[in-house]
């Protein structure tokens, strides 16, 4: 099986942009509630948040979404959120029971979030770097 750039067999990668405050937020969090280290994060503007967008041919120069990559899929929106918090602990994981939702009315409620997010929450001027404790939860060369 062939891998996206810069993954291994077993990563688990969370793509966010890496300008968007409620995306930091949420990486902030899977820092904090991940405390297996199971999810890997990466930027959208990073070169290998760049090089994983290519291969999956989704847009480079605009993100409304964030993406988790795992294997050689990669799952969108709502999709997204519920295996990302399946990999976190209890209460969290949890939250999964969402997905007795379709995906249609899940991605109606999230959409609106995802399109608005920097009215609705700002943006930095800038990528944020990852705080020196946290690099090694980052993706990187």
């Amino acid at each position: 099986m062939a891998y996206p750039p810069y993954l291994q067999a077993g990563d688990r990668v969370v793509l966010f942009d890496g300008v968007c405050k409620l995306c930091n937020g949420w990486s902030r969090f899977l820092i904090r509630h991940d405390r297996a280290g199971k999810l890997k994060l990466c930027s959208v503007q990073s070169p290998q948040g760049q090089a994983i967008l290519a291969w999956f041919g989704m847009p480079l120069d605009h993100f409304d979404t964030l993406l988790y990559v795992e294997g050689d899929r990669a799952l969108k929106r709502s999709d997204a959120i519920l295996a990302i918090l399946r990999q976190l602990p209890a209460p969290w994981r949890w939250a999964t029971v969402l997905g007795v939702i379709p995906r249609s009315v899940r991605d109606w409620a999230y959409d609106p979030i995802a399109r608005n997010r920097y009215r609705l929450f700002g943006r930095h001027d800038h990528c944020q770097m990852p705080r020196p404790e946290d690099r090694e939860r980052f993706l990187h060369d």
